[in-house]
């Protein structure tokens, strides 16, 4: 009878001793997918992980000896217990790390959009205050209401007449007035003129200087400068002498100023 007992407390011994190498091999497989999982760990859980390996190889060599008493057993199977809860709290620790991350990633890509969106928003700002700039500047540019252009000679008593035949003219002479602007500034302003002959040719001033206008560089024939005050229906002109004798034909004067085009006429001569 004794004997049974003893090979029964022996079966229940080594049945044991299996169980418990079972559960460490689980224990062990658990943190080998928790580093597979994670790889980028905190020195704390590196080193927690490292812990928990030496106490896996001690236990391993327990169960390796021969046999156990039940107190050496009942202190495996202790320790077993306490790996068990080291590893569940090391792999909670892990989960609650791998959703903080993910919180942080979710707040990096809301972040990148806002940005992203804010960039988008500043751009068309930008373009809007471009635009609108631009409009003030057409705005403020002068603007010519009325524009009268005709030949004249001078008379011997230095009196100036007006005609129509290329023969008998002189100069040209450009009257105008500005169109009312709150927006232009009431200060001196240059006026560029261009006249183009009956064969298309740009009559060119002496020096062949160069202006801009619409964005264009282009010589021009003759400079001036107007002062500007927004007085209603001021009166402005210029004289244009021609060195060599006027051809029949039509000459097209063009006027600019503050970058942009601002009047257009047609003398025809006979």
């Amino acid at each position: 009878m004794n004997g049974k007992k003893s090979d029964d407390k022996i079966i229940t011994l080594t049945d044991e001793k299996s169980r418990m190498e079972i559960e460490i091999d689980r224990i062990e497989a658990e943190l080998d997918r928790t580093k597979n999982s994670y790889l980028d760990l905190s020195a704390e859980l590196k080193e927690g992980q490292q812990v928990a390996r030496v106490k896996i190889t001690e236990l391993r060599t327990q169960l390796k000896q021969g046999k156990l008493t039940q107190q050496q057993l009942a202190r495996a199977q202790k320790e077993i217990k306490d790996l068990r809860s080291f590893v569940s709290s090391y792999t909670a620790n892990i989960k609650e790390l791998e959703n903080k991350n993910v919180s942080l990633e979710i707040q990096r890509d809301s972040l990148q959009t806002t940005v992203a969106n804010i960039n988008e928003r500043t751009s068309i700002l930008e373009k809007e205050n471009l635009d609108l700039n631009a409009k003030v500047k057409v705005g403020a540019a002068l603007k010519i209401a009325n524009i009268v252009v005709s030949a004249v000679r001078i008379r011997n008593s230095g009196k100036e007449s007006e005609v129509t035949r290329a023969s008998t003219a002189e100069r040209i002479k450009i009257r105008f007035t500005i169109a009312d602007n709150a927006l232009a500034a009431k200060t001196s302003h240059d006026i560029f003129m261009r006249i183009v002959d009956p064969n298309g040719n740009l009559l060119i001033a002496d020096g062949g200087s160069l202006f801009t206008a619409n964005d264009d560089e282009m010589q021009y024939t003759y400079k001036t400068s107007i002062d500007f005050d927004n007085t209603y229906g001021k009166l402005f002109s210029i004289d244009w002498n021609k060195k060599l004798p006027f051809q029949k034909g039509e000459y097209t004067i063009i006027l600019y100023a503050d970058g942009y085009t601002v009047g257009k006429a047609v003398l025809a001569l006979r």
